[in-house]
């Protein structure tokens, strides 16, 4: 798509269609759009410029304006009257809250329509309309298991989620069980569909689907657990998300079903001067504000602990919305003297306006600012997907160690069927990684760093989506964590030699005690100019990771 219309910047383009009011038709009828027949019996045709695109959207969610502006005056209104404003250096004020930094551990759900298809993940919904190239798979996949398109498309799965086995008591009581102290179902992904009552639109597991305000029931059962509540909206990326829908005769071109597939306006990036990734993806005033809205609506009607944002709200035109919706997150919630989380990933928000989240990746060492890593029990998916893999609970407690010793939380993402039920692998790695937080908890929550995250040769692979590049850990890997004058020397793997050596602990560092948190028994010890030499049975004490509390006179 060309970002000029008749030499005419998009932006102004769409107002002065809105101004004079064209119907649908003229607009189509006016950007000559051209129709020819693929190779595989579908009609490709040429996107429709931004003007049509934004007159169809608009007019699909025109039902919803009044409760929009609604939720946007109240919005406008809170953020401006609060200990923040909708800037970056009020919004400085952020502190991570202590419980949250107590907190260590918790539970992501990816759960919503694609989990019908059940084919590689989350982003089933984009790549089943994209024809060509190395995704091609995916719509293979949708058209021989579902129909062809236009006819048949994403929105027809919706009737296929029926979620009957849902049981949100049975979800929470697991999660706290698995040892979580906070919970962050997805309230909607990028696909458009809500899992939560919204007033803003009919694509709503409450009006569709289940049939039943998956969030709500959700958000009460995960409290009456004691664990905190995290809703996350991946809705930013929802601009784009359907684009290669519009390269054919599918659905995403027909206005009745605008409210579902969004705008899906081309994405557009490229290397800038300086060899950065520049964003150009055409974004409306409109779209920004139902962002908002949506957002907002989540908050006011939820009240959550935590807000999770997916990476698009960092992409430029977002950046004003986004410090508005901050602002009037904090300021709500300290008027009902709450403390949040507000997560951001990369560069979205300036440091120290809240929490920042590495997607699939680690530290490199210890962060200043509590932060947190995101990952999934599946090194391949969010979503449920049929066939998937999944990573072991040595994997997992090793990962939690790792990041809590570098000040960091973990949230661990599973993806439950659409019938509701959790795949039994995840149930797995739950119950694993619960029983090993009953013996070993101490080590782990309400935890500090010490003056180092740890020791041993094997090096983590920091950054976003290195999850999975890191090498096995050993038995010389060690991780450190403080609790008052307790130190916690968490070992990743169990020696074979009958001992393990703690160079860290040098001899004028005064130890009084080791215990074995696994079984409570003192650990016998010797101080050596190496280090701290502990002398261990030769069969392990407990799985996965092995904690040693080790008293001395000071850390």
């Amino acid at each position: 798509m060309s970002k000029k219309l008749s030499g005419i910047s998009m932006t102004t383009h769409v107002r002065k269609l809105r101004r004079v009011g064209l119907c649908l038709g003229f607009v189509v009828a006016c950007c000559g759009m051209t129709v020819a027949v693929a190779a595989d019996g579908t009609h490709a045709v040429t996107p429709p410029d931004a003007a049509t695109i934004e007159h169809q959207w608009v007019a699909a969610n025109r039902p919803y304006d009044n409760a929009r502006q609604a939720i946007l005056a109240q919005t406008h209104k809170i953020a401006w009257q609060g200990p923040m404003q909708p800037d970056w250096q009020s919004l400085t004020g952020y502190s991570t809250p202590e419980w949250y930094r107590d907190a260590k551990f918790g539970i992501f759900i990816h759960w919503g329509v694609y989990s019908v298809a059940a084919y590689k993940g989350e982003w089933y919904p984009r790549h089943a309309y994209e024809r060509t190239g190395e995704y091609a798979n995916y719509y293979q996949h949708q058209v021989a298991t579902y129909g062809p398109m236009p006819q048949v498309g994403y929105k027809d799965l919706i009737p296929r989620f029926k979620a009957e086995h849902f049981d949100p008591q049975a979800w929470a009581k697991l999660f706290r069980e698995a040892g979580a102290r906070y919970v962050v179902p997805v309230a909607e992904h990028h696909d458009g569909f809500a899992m939560y009552d919204s007033k803003l639109s009919d694509w709503t597991a409450v009006k569709m689907g289940p049939h039943r305000d998956v969030i709500g029931e959700l958000a009460k059962a995960i409290r009456a657990q004691g664990m905190k509540l995290g809703l996350s909206s991946h809705r930013a990326e929802h601009d784009w998300f359907y684009e290669y829908g519009r390269t054919f005769n599918s659905d995403v071109n027909d206005p009745r079903y605008a409210a579902l597939y969004g705008p899906a306006h081309p994405s557009e990036s490229a290397k800038g001067e300086d060899g950065q990734d520049v964003d150009w993806t055409f974004v409306s005033d409109a779209y920004l504000d139902d962002w908002l809205a949506r957002s907002s609506e989540i908050v006011q009607d939820y009240h959550p602990d935590l807000m999770y944002f997916d990476w698009w709200v960092g992409q430029p035109r977002f950046r004003g919305a986004l410090t508005e919706f901050v602002a009037f997150y904090y300021n709500q919630a300290a008027a009902r003297k709450q403390p949040v989380v507000q997560f951001y990933k990369l560069d979205d928000m300036r440091p120290g306006t809240g929490t920042m989240n590495i997607e699939r990746g680690q530290a490199a060492d210890i962060r200043q600012e509590p932060w947190q890593t995101e990952t999934s029990v599946s090194p391949d998916s969010w979503g449920y997907a049929e066939g998937d893999t999944y990573k072991s609970p040595d994997e997992i407690v090793q990962l939690l160690a790792d990041v809590v010793s570098k000040n960091g939380n973990l949230l661990l993402n599973i993806g439950p069927k659409a019938d509701g039920t959790i795949p039994p692998q995840a149930t797995h790695i739950l119950e694993a990684v619960g029983q090993w937080l009953r013996a070993n908890g101490d080590a782990i929550y309400g935890t500090r760093p010490w003056r180092r995250f740890g020791e041993g040769p094997t090096q983590v692979v920091a950054g976003t989506m290195e999850d999975t590049k890191t090498k096995p850990y050993t038995a010389e890997d060690f991780r450190f964590t403080t609790k008052g004058s307790q130190l916690y020397a968490i070992e990743m793997a169990w020696p074979a030699t009958g001992h393990a050596l703690i160079h860290s602990i040098g001899p004028a560092m005064k130890v009084a005690s080791v215990t074995s948190l696994a079984t409570g028994k003192p650990v016998v010890f010797k101080q050596q100019p190496d280090g701290l030499r502990l002398d261990l049975p030769a069969q392990p004490a407990g799985v996965h990771a092995y904690v040693y509390r080790i008293g001395m006179e000071s850390l």
